[in-house]
């Protein structure tokens, strides 16, 4: 039975006190995860998440945090809101996002009300929070920035608004969202994330091949593994490691798989092996049955990448999806990290989380400024 990550993970006298941290919207823990991984100073006291199974996986991976189960809205009236150094969220985007319809009256649009009102009684040094880039030029993000203004609930902050690539930071895949970064006007602000990969750095962008390449056959998943979350139980925990397993396919996939090369998609496929629709739409997305490249970032992680129809998602080299394995490694998650609910909810888990690299990168931004204590 897989165990929580060590929790001897308290800071030495030299290393400076906890920096105290509230995780909104946490989903399975990712932007903590990154945050921890700049620095052990960095702890995740409380967390909130709606998700039962994402909110599970968050609390197996911090055993000592309080992790509330429910709605953000209900938490805010249910519970007092700690006093914490930090706040790091990722509201909801789906009704944001470039995928869908943009719909302006989507509820989960104003989820960031919630975590505005959760800043202001939590009253920490920064805020950081993280949503697609359509977020940038959304009628809410206008809205949003009239917070900050002299008569707004948070008067006593300003921020910074910007879209990066995940791939800059050290992420093995190409992923762009709006990260905000809210720092109190005493404090000061506290500059932008230090890009570490790329063209512009000695280190080139993270690829497929660099971190899952060579990996050993798929395998099955442990059986008969059950963890207990707030009176229910679920499957798991699994450690990443333990995630390596393919779908079963039908015999017509396995063909279509075989007709992709690498870097190729659905245009490479023979008329015969086309399904109706790709036969009617011969433009659009390229990424529909894609076979990723080995020396590239991959593309954007979403929350069905373990289907090829869903996107670029085929093994550079073999006759199948990616794994939630890959698919986790692909977005910084360690081996050992714990994941806790079905295969299927487990992959949604991982494609909505914010990528490792990027939050350590946000982590080391933010680290310095706690050099007083």
């Amino acid at each position: 039975m897989p165990v929580a990550p060590s929790s001897d993970s308290s800071p030495t006298p030299e290393d400076g006190s906890i920096i105290t941290v509230l995780d909104l919207f946490a989903g399975a823990g990712g932007l903590s995860a990154g945050l921890e991984s700049a620095s052990k100073r960095f702890r995740t006291v409380t967390a909130v998440e709606m998700e039962p199974r994402a909110a599970a996986t968050f609390q197996a991976n911090h055993p000592d945090a309080h992790v509330h189960c429910g709605r953000i809205e209900d938490w805010l009236q249910e519970e007092d809101v700690p006093h914490v150094d930090l706040v790091v969220g990722g509201p909801p985007c789906q009704g944001f996002s470039a995928l869908g319809k943009q719909a302006l009256d989507d509820e989960r649009n104003s989820m960031w009300r919630h975590y505005a009102a959760a800043v202001a009684a939590a009253r920490p040094r920064f805020f950081v929070m993280e949503n697609v880039p359509q977020f940038m030029t959304s009628p809410e993000y206008a809205l949003f920035k009239e917070l900050v203004e002299e008569d707004g609930p948070l008067k006593e902050y300003d921020f910074t608004a910007e879209v990066v690539n995940a791939a800059d930071y050290g992420a093995a895949q190409k992923r762009r969202r709006a990260i905000v970064i809210g720092y109190r006007k005493d404090v000061g602000d506290p500059g932008r994330p230090v890009v570490t990969h790329g063209p512009t750095t000695r280190a080139m962008y993270r690829t497929v091949r660099n971190v899952i390449g060579g990996l050993p056959p798929t395998t099955t998943l442990p059986e008969n593994r059950i963890y207990e979350f707030e009176g229910k139980t679920f499957r798991g925990p699994f450690q990443t490691s333990e995630l390596h397993v393919d779908r079963t396919y039908t015999q017509r996939s396995l063909d279509r798989f075989k007709k992709i090369p690498l870097g190729g998609n659905r245009f490479d496929l023979p008329e015969d092996l086309k399904c109706a629709a790709w036969k009617k739409h011969t433009s659009g997305s390229g990424d529909v049955m894609g076979r990723l490249h080995w020396d590239q970032p991959s593309v954007t992680i979403r929350t069905e990448f373990t289907k090829p129809e869903k996107g670029r998602y085929l093994h550079p080299a073999l006759d199948r999806a990616i794994t939630p394995r890959e698919g986790a490694m692909l977005q910084g998650f360690t081996e050992e990290y714990l994941f806790v609910g079905s295969v299927t909810q487990i992959v949604k888990q991982i494609g909505n989380a914010v990528p490792i690299p990027l939050g350590a990168a946000i982590g080391r931004l933010l680290l310095p400024h706690w050099a007083d204590r």
